[in-house]
């Protein structure tokens, strides 16, 4: 839930940019191997060792809760809540509705308040993120860090989630405490995607604009914070071209300014609080 880099780390991201763009296909690879609302109902193609994965398209209307355990009273399609937070029963509940549960996992910052966080070591803890009790993550320590989320998104798996919706995504365009190059961030990005697809989940990209190029064939739909705000929807566009969906949000600009364009362009978006609680003004 955090778009923090503000207006001044997205001018460095744009700039980093070019460095990925740069790099291309030379990029180290992951390792290898109801309700009124619009139904998910689209054919799913098998592309994982387990199971069929969802594929959202364009246009699904969705809630996004983080603040505790989840109300499951709105009625929309598609719920992303918090994969610590809710347990399999919440999950299950959701889907005897008719919805699909993305998980929300925080892949780029240490959480002191998370059970697990005594297993991340010291020395890939950055610089404090601007949350309370998170700091950045060194996200070139991939053979620390990939045990870790693997657990995690385990943890999304067995609980019935039908995606992961992975946090802080754009560690290279902050203050992190380590020199994080786009390429880092692009070689880290896609392993996250690949730990999700080997657990027959989909995965969403978290903001990240200036990667989505690089990015887009290997997530499955992409989940946005204020691009209406930074006049940056249009970089959304790829995700849209490809029939995947993108889910967004705004948390300053009214409703009446944005939604138009939104849908022009197709995206499930709505006005939330920066605590993303159950309140909602969909578009």
């Amino acid at each position: 839930m955090r778009n923090i880099a503000g207006a001044a780390a997205l001018l460095t991201a744009l700039v980093l940019t070019g460095v990925a763009g740069c790099t291309g296909g030379g990029d180290a690879a992951s390792p290898a191997p109801s309700s009124s609302q619009t139904r998910s109902s689209d054919a799913e193609t098998p592309d994982g060792p387990d199971r069929a994965r969802w594929r959202p398209r364009p246009g699904l209307a969705w809630q996004w809760q983080l603040d505790g355990r989840v109300d499951p009273s709105v009625d929309v399609p598609v719920y992303d809540i918090d994969g610590f937070e809710n347990s399999a029963a919440d999950v299950a509940r959701l889907h005897r509705d008719g919805r699909k549960v993305i998980c929300y996992i925080n892949v780029g910052a240490w959480e002191d308040f998370r059970p697990d966080k005594d297993a991340f070591p010291d020395s890939v803890l950055g610089r404090p993120n601007g949350w309370k009790g998170e700091r950045w993550l060194d996200i070139r320590r991939t053979s620390v860090l990939r045990p870790i989320m693997e657990r995690r998104f385990d943890m999304c798996r067995d609980k019935g989630f039908d995606a992961v919706e992975p946090d802080l995504m754009e560690g290279y365009g902050n203050d992190t405490g380590f020199p994080l190059t786009a390429r880092d961030q692009l070689r880290y990005n896609r392993m996250i995607a690949d730990i999700a697809h080997r657990r027959g989940l989909s995965v969403g990209l978290k903001n990240d604009l200036p990667q989505i190029p690089q990015l887009v064939r290997h997530f499955d739909f992409a989940v946005n914070e204020e691009c209406a705000q930074y006049d940056e929807c249009e970089l959304l566009k790829p995700f849209i071209e490809a029939g995947k969906a993108v889910f967004h949000v705004e948390y300053a600009e009214p409703a009446a300014e944005f939604c138009p364009e939104s849908r022009r362009l197709r995206l499930s978006s709505m006005r939330k609080e920066p605590e993303l609680g159950v309140w909602r003004k969909p578009c």
